[in-house]
């Protein structure tokens, strides 16, 4: 028997949080560094490379936290993954990339990132949520393109706005 009390003897340092904290501290730093190359072209007051140091800055309260709880062993046990939904969610990021790669555009390549997603949720409504998809997608465009003046990947659709 060791000498520790019950609860100590199931308490150890969780490697993979390790793992993910040094992860998130990693991607902090490469944002940060990515976000110094940025050419300033304002004048004024904050740049493009405000908001990268935000999520930096984030990213790195995460690591520490994680960290902090990997080494106290408080990390909750992880579940299994389910392999055809992650399957679903990756298939939908190669065909977002494709997608955008092949002139279809940010509505198009957006609304199959919905429905593959919500099909590894579980939600088998593929024609509903093809119909949100296309009424939020096409919503966030014309946010970004109207209202903040930011470009982003055009395909026909957006050529009908």
């Amino acid at each position: 028997m060791t000498d520790l009390p019950q609860g100590e003897a199931s308490r150890r340092i969780d490697r993979a949080g390790l793992v993910i904290a040094a992860a998130l501290a990693v991607l902090a730093g490469v944002l940060v560094w990515d976000a110094r190359q940025l050419a300033t072209t304002t004048m004024y007051g904050m740049g493009p490379e405000a908001m990268p140091v935000v999520v930096a800055v984030g990213l790195g309260i995460l690591a520490i936290a994680n960290l902090i709880d990997a080494l106290r062993g408080n990390l909750p046990p992880r579940e299994s993954a389910d392999p055809r939904a992650v399957l679903l969610i990756l298939g939908g990021l190669v065909l977002l990339i494709a997608i955008i790669g092949l002139g279809g555009g940010f509505i198009l390549a957006t609304s199959a990132l919905f429905v593959t997603t919500s099909a590894a949720f579980g939600r088998r409504a593929i024609l509903a949520d093809s119909a949100i998809a296309l009424v939020m997608s096409t919503l966030i465009y014309l946010a970004f393109d109207r209202l903040l003046t930011l470009s982003l990947p055009t395909g026909p659709l957006e050529r009908l706005l």
